[in-house]
């Protein structure tokens, strides 16, 4: 049995599956074009592009920033320097809200409130504002939705298919999203199948002719009526109407201005100029070999305290304190030896002394001479301080004392730790006056006016002490004098030393505060797009010094770039 096999004679099966292919191709024309108005929605609409939460409006001009945030009848006015975000204090401020003036109260803290029962109201209302500050005189002017005020659009022309005619507008809502390239096999296939079974009979043929153009039309006018720039169905991007900060879907982050007077956002206008170079080295705080020094045994021994006790960290110690004592060791062979010594001498000083009382008898005599005696005498003395010497070799100690006026920066030793010889006991610093020591691997930089940055953020005024001429492990060593080192500036600090090189360059410089790190590590910067509104932008940089750096690219001349709470605007989520 073949498609157009026949069951009676002249009367081809054929032709009921032709008209049956017709009057379906008929049913696609009315449910293609009964869809939507001219915007061609066929789902809800999403919500109108209007703030949803607190009802606010921000204007900005060249010089005042104005956010207005509307709670019941009270309209509490943001009023910044458009310059550096600024909070403007003091200045004179005057609402119209739809032609009506507002009486307007200044607070201490550099807002500025307007009441009336019509803002209160579900509508839209034109508010023109005039601020006089210390700036000058700006108006500005924008519009103001009342609470309720946003509302879904309405679906005009929407149609909704019922009872036996859901499959057909199924399929058809099936036909019109699909794209064009799908749209005309199925088109075709249609048309060819519903000719193939009618043209079987000459009497189906004019309308089988009617019915494949009636089918086509209706196909490819559902296949192409959503394809132009007018009727997308994208959801737009709601801008957010609370007073919490938050990171937005393109990457930008929403934050509030009464959150932005809390983190004392600053701004500044990006503008290139020239600034001396600098080139990064790595280095370590030194002390002052002229204000300090090390305190080391020469001989090793027991430590032993003095009265006042061990120094402790910190301590501020004078030139010539005594900080410890080291009783030296003494082995039993030298210490035989010492003993020995010391009764041969004893044994010559009791000599000495019985010579000298024979003597003194012949003076008195008259048989003796006084020269003879003095002469005994001195020999006697001079035995006795051999003994005291010989003696004070087992029990003096080593006197350790401070090397110069200081304080305490390091020490290892406690009471009764037996120590080497050229142990370092203690270490003296002086807090006032400390060095940077750092390695260049290139040339060593010529400028002046060189800067150094610790870990934890905190600058260093750095004036040049001397370049080494000598290679130490393949780099040039440089000394640098801290200028006003503050007090927890530690003895082996790790710094990175911006040394200026001598040469000028150009660009827009920026604080270093202002450059932030992006997820993936990358330099970024936030651009201050609208009064509550930031955008990130990465940037290429270079140091100038400890504080401020170049940007190559990433930021354009006139831009507001965030310098201050940067980085608190970048952990927002």
């Amino acid at each position: 049995m073949t498609l157009f096999e026949t069951d009676a004679p002249g009367r081809p099966r054929g032709r009921a599956a032709g008209l049956a292919m017709l009057i379906l191709a008929l049913c696609f024309v009315t449910p293609a074009f009964a869809g939507g108005g001219d915007d061609h929605s066929h789902e809800p609409a999403p919500m109108a592009v209007t703030a949803q939460g607190t009802p606010r409006v921000a204007m900005q001009s060249d010089v005042y920033q104005v956010v207005g945030i509307l709670k019941g009848e009270r309209l509490t006015l943001y009023v910044d320097r458009s310059e550096d975000n600024e909070p403007v204090a003091g200045a004179t401020v005057a609402v119209t809200v739809d032609g009506e003036a507002l009486p307007v109260v200044s607070n201490a803290d550099g807002t500025y409130v307007a009441a009336s029962p019509r803002l209160a109201e579900p509508v839209s209302s034109d508010l023109v504002v005039s601020v006089a500050g210390p700036d000058g005189e700006d108006l500005l002017i924008g519009s103001l939705a009342g609470a309720g005020a946003a509302v879904r659009p309405s679906h005009g022309g929407e149609a909704h298919p019922h009872g036996t005619a859901r499959l057909l507008a199924q399929v058809r809502e099936r036909l019109a999203h699909s794209e064009p390239g799908r749209a005309w096999p199925l088109a075709i296939f249609a048309v060819g199948l519903g000719l193939g079974l009618a043209l079987r009979s000459r009497r189906m043929r004019p309308a089988a002719v009617l019915g494949g153009a009636v089918l086509v039309v209706a196909l490819t006018g559902a296949a192409l009526a959503h394809g132009g720039e007018d009727h997308d169905h994208d959801v737009p991007v709601v801008t957010p109407g609370s007073n919490t900060p938050q990171r937005l879907p393109d990457g930008s982050v929403f934050v509030p201005k009464p959150s932005q007077r809390i983190l004392e956002v600053r701004t500044t206008t990006a503008r290139p100029s020239e600034v001396e170079g600098a080139t990064r080295l790595i280095g370590k705080v030194i002390p002052d070999p002229n204000r300090g020094g090390l305190v080391q045994s020469i001989g090793g021994g027991r430590v032993i305290a003095p009265e006042t006790g061990m120094p402790r960290l910190g301590q501020a110690v004078r030139k010539g304190e005594v900080l410890a004592r080291v009783e030296r060791p003494i082995i039993q062979a030298d210490q035989a030896i010492v003993v020995e010594k010391v009764g041969e001498i004893e044994q010559q000083i009791g000599l000495a002394e019985a010579k000298l009382a024979r003597a003194r008898k012949l003076v008195a005599s008259g048989a003796g001479t006084a020269i003879s005696v003095s002469d005994l005498e001195i020999e006697l003395e001079g035995m006795r301080r051999r003994r005291t010497a010989v003696s004070d070799i087992r029990t003096t100690p080593e006197v350790l004392t401070a090397p110069a006026d200081g304080a305490i920066a390091a020490t290892r030793v406690v009471a009764g730790q037996v120590v080497q010889p050229q142990d370092v006991l203690f270490q003296v610093v002086h807090p006032g006056s400390l060095w940077v020591e750092a390695l260049s691997f290139e040339d060593a930089p010529s400028g002046t006016g060189s800067t150094a940055l610790t870990a934890d953020g905190m600058t260093l005024r750095l004036e040049s002490k001397g370049v080494s001429r000598a290679l130490q492990q393949q780099a040039t060593v440089l000394q640098f004098a801290v200028v006003d080192p503050p007090q927890n500036l530690k003895v082996g600090q790790p710094v990175t030393v911006l040394a200026a090189t001598g040469t000028s360059t150009a660009g827009i410089v920026l604080p270093r505060n202002a450059i932030v790190r992006g997820a993936g590590g990358e330099a970024m910067v936030w651009r201050h797009a609208a009064p509550e509104r930031f955008e990130p932008r990465q940037v290429r940089v270079e140091p100038v010094d400890a504080t401020r750096v170049v940007v190559r690219a990433g930021v354009k001349e006139g831009e507001r770039v965030v310098v201050r709470g940067a980085d608190l605007i970048n952990q927002i989520r």
